[in-house]
């Protein structure tokens, strides 16, 4: 889907919510509810990045029910409004030549086979370090985390932003403990040795940092297969957390 394309459905989406909110104060009945907080938690990053000075004025009730939303006391961080959207950079075009091991073969096995007996002893086996990377990929913000939907929602739209770096990508980011106690951690196989010229494609890539990890090492090979498997609790300062909630980019 074209960026032009996205926004012209996304207008078309908005302009549901502004007759609703020219209409009414909240989303569901007379008062605030969970129902506000889930769904300006999904127009949030529309906030922070796209919905620019122009746009909240020509969408006056979502602008003004949203910022309502974003002060009450249950919201940690009620000034993300910018004046102009971020521009759209295509991804850069790496001459990496043809990889011995197509990174859709991988996907396909993941998606099909059981993860631990079959899809993972099938990666390592065909894992090649000169053509791919590893990477763990940690948000860096955990303490401003709160429900834990909430973070996997904040998954869900970072892996929307990394759309257009789908064939050089393939990881998984889990949610792990409890609510307003949770964090985002995971890992990422990258095509080439380099994270960034994948990744810069989402505006808010800076939000997490990446460490390399070596195949080599038993370490970094069982936290990649713990983060692709989700079958075992993450290990925080040697506190196990379980794992609450996670997605996959493939």
């Amino acid at each position: 889907m074209s960026v032009d394309k996205a926004m012209e459905d996304t207008e078309l989406f908005m302009s549901i919510y502004e007759k609703h909110f020219t209409e009414r104060t909240w989303l569901v009945g007379e008062r605030f509810t969970l129902a506000d907080l889930f769904v300006a938690n999904l127009f949030s990053r529309g906030f922070e990045h796209v919905f620019g000075t122009a746009w909240r004025a020509a969408h006056p009730a979502i602008t003004r029910w949203f910022n309502t939303v974003i002060n009450q006391s249950i919201w940690l961080d009620a000034d993300i409004f910018i004046d102009e959207p971020i521009k759209y950079t295509p991804p850069k075009k790496e001459a990496l030549g043809s990889a011995k091991l197509p990174l859709d073969a991988w996907k396909r096995q993941y998606s099909n086979e059981d993860t631990r007996p079959v899809a993972l002893p099938w990666f390592w086996e065909n894992y090649n370090p000169e053509e791919y990377s590893l990477w763990k990929v940690k948000y860096k913000y955990d303490d401003e985390l709160t429900l834990t939907f909430m973070s996997a929602n904040l998954i869900g739209g970072f892996f929307n932003r990394l759309s257009a770096s789908m064939k050089y990508l393939f990881g998984c980011l889990v949610v792990y403990g409890v609510n307003n106690s949770n964090g985002i951690v995971g890992a990422f196989v990258v095509r080439g040795q380099e994270y960034a010229p994948a990744f810069d494609v989402a505006p808010d890539w800076e939000s997490y940092e990446f460490s390399k990890l070596e195949a080599s090492k038993p370490e970094d090979k069982e936290f990649v297969e713990d983060m692709w498997a989700w079958d075992k609790p993450v290990v925080v300062d040697g506190v196990p957390k379980e794992i609450a909630d996670g997605k996959v980019f493939k």
